[in-house]
């Protein structure tokens, strides 16, 4: 079952003298990993500021919107629950994979397991793109979470980042628990990364027009 939530809007931020309205951004972004790693955690904490540290098995999808200098800013987040079918664990759905723009795959420093589903999830992604005939995969942030514990740490900072870098992934390391800013610089630095891959499909998009367009004028010259 997937309940949908929305947030309350944020208040507006300081805007520049002068600015003017900007349009709408709107990101769906999918929030994958195994049980207890701090997922709904994270994704609460960025919505209300607040820390909640446990959480049913409760799949939920909460819009929160927010104005920073004068643009709006709707954010759609799918907090997903990890499947106990073990033929599904690792696995992202099809329809999951058509609704999110950017993925935030989350795993426990203190908890191997969990970074080792993170890899299969991304293994997973890119599959299902390749087999849809998708070629540009969405952004991706991997985020080491529970970095408050550190004693009881079994993945170091080293292999998040190598795993980031051979998926061409971002990757952060944050404490849910301690901290909001942590949560907020992950899902805007993942709002970042679509706005600009976006931008860059319209581009290619838009370039692929002017070589057809091209293509079509020298060929009537070539026939005249």
């Amino acid at each position: 079952m997937v309940v949908q939530i929305v947030a309350r809007q944020q208040p507006s931020r300081k805007m520049s003298e002068g600015s003017s309205h900007q349009p709408k951004v709107e990101a769906n972004i999918l929030v994958l990993g195994a049980e207890s790693v701090g997922k709904s955690a994270l994704t609460v904490r960025f919505l209300t500021r607040r820390f909640i540290g446990e959480y049913g098995d409760t799949e939920s999808i909460y819009t929160h919107n927010e104005m920073v200098d004068g643009r709006e800013i709707c954010f759609s987040v799918w907090d997903s629950v990890y499947p106990q079918n073990p033929s599904l664990q690792g696995c992202v759905s099809e329809e999951q994979l058509r609704w999110a723009d950017g993925f935030i795959l989350v795993y426990s420093i203190c908890d191997r397991a969990s970074f080792n589903i993170v890899r299969q999830q991304l293994q997973c992604i890119r599959q299902l793109k390749k087999r849809s005939g998708v070629e540009k995969v969405a952004p991706v942030i991997i985020v080491g979470n529970k970095r408050d514990l550190q004693n009881g740490r079994a993945v170091t900072s080293e292999e998040g980042r190598l795993l980031a870098l051979s998926t061409n992934s971002s990757f952060f390391e944050t404490s849910a628990a301690e901290t909001y800013h942590g949560s907020l610089v992950i899902f805007h630095q993942l709002l970042e990364s679509v706005r600009d891959s976006r931008n860059a499909s319209k581009k290619a998009v838009g370039l692929k027009g002017i070589v057809r367009s091209m293509s079509a004028v020298f060929g009537r010259r070539r026939t005249e």
